[in-house]
């Protein structure tokens, strides 16, 4: 089985990497000439933990948000001294009106390349931590948007004792609009039932990170991946290696379900069952992914976004001549 030989990192290899990717950065710079319609956030358990707020109130507000829990339950919830305390340290840590622009910015460009695209309405709530791990939830029958503010505390936060660190790393109040961004690039990209390959997943992870691409030109590309800094850096220094990988084991064309598992489901690593795996960064096929995509653009940058989407993941990797070297 093939062994690393782990890419040293340096300010200087990074700065240089990067600067070969950011021609493919350029075209999703567009100036979007008609915004997306304003952007309404509203706080649902602001309401939810004020007391001056009746039950009846709230209920008539948001009637669908107390689902089959009985009203006194419900009321015992809503003066829950543990969780209210929980809510007021977890929305202190967002800057709502910072968040309200980031979004309308977010939405603008989706309606940019998607012109039926509607903002949806935004609400925050705080589950207590209970939904901590999936913070963010879209319903498309009713256009809205469902934050949950304990979701996005700060790693190491004292409230996620007990919590997997590699979840934590994402969990920050940075990472709210590119994992918005990802639930929009989920609902608009199909998967195909009859191609199941690992290629096929590859590419079908990577159409995802090239629409994070265009919905977010200005992000940096770590935060996209859910990645820190760190676990970027070592994916962009390592690609070639990892390709190298995949070719030599013979995984790019498999059929084996166990590849999802160990190279693109949220753990705190890749699983290539070498010495390095500790050091790796996770999901690392959704990286890869995302770097056949691009080297399909920088090939065929004349191709428009939505027509990219209809590609097959075989089509796509065979005209994208993607072979990164060993730096």
């Amino acid at each position: 089985m093939k062994i690393f030989r782990i890419v040293a990192l340096s300010s200087l290899l990074v700065l240089s990497l990067n600067s070969c990717k950011d021609q493919s950065k350029d075209q999703w710079k567009v100036e979007v000439k008609e915004p997306a319609e304003k952007v309404e956030v509203t706080d649902i358990s602001k309401e939810f933990y004020d007391p001056e707020v009746s039950l009846d109130q709230f209920k008539a507000q948001f009637p669908w948000f107390q689902g089959t829990v009985s009203d006194e339950d419900f009321v015992k919830r809503r003066g829950d001294a543990e969780e209210i305390k929980v809510y007021k340290e977890a929305i202190s840590k967002i800057d709502e009106q910072k968040l309200q622009k980031e979004l309308q910015d977010l939405f603008s460009h989706i309606k940019y390349y998607f012109p039926q695209f509607k903002s949806p309405k935004v609400f925050l709530f705080s589950s207590a931590l209970q939904m901590a791990q999936d913070p963010v939830f879209y319903d498309a029958k009713g256009n809205q948007l469902f934050i949950d503010v304990t979701g996005f505390m700060g790693e190491n936060n004292p409230n996620y004792k007990g919590l997997e660190l590699y979840f934590q790393k994402s969990m920050n109040p940075q990472n709210i609009v590119p994992k918005v961004s990802r639930i929009f690039a989920e609902n608009i990209v199909t998967e195909s039932p009859d191609h199941q390959k690992f290629i096929d997943q590859l590419i079908l992870n990577g159409k995802m990170m090239i629409l994070q691409d265009a919905f977010l030109p200005d992000t940096p590309d770590y935060l996209k991946m859910n990645y820190t800094q760190k676990q970027y850096e070592w994916a962009v220094a390592n690609e070639a290696n990892i390709w190298n990988y995949f070719v030599e084991n013979n995984l790019i064309f498999s059929d084996d379900a166990r590849l999802i598992e160990r190279f693109m489901a949220p753990a705190p690593f890749s699983k290539f069952y070498t010495e390095i795996d500790n050091d790796s960064s996770p999901q690392i096929g959704i990286f890869t992914g995302w770097q056949i995509c691009k080297a399909y653009f920088n090939q065929k940058p004349e191709t428009k976004l939505v027509d990219f989407l209809k590609i097959d993941g075989t089509t796509i990797f065979n005209q994208s001549g993607y072979k990164p070297k060993v730096k």
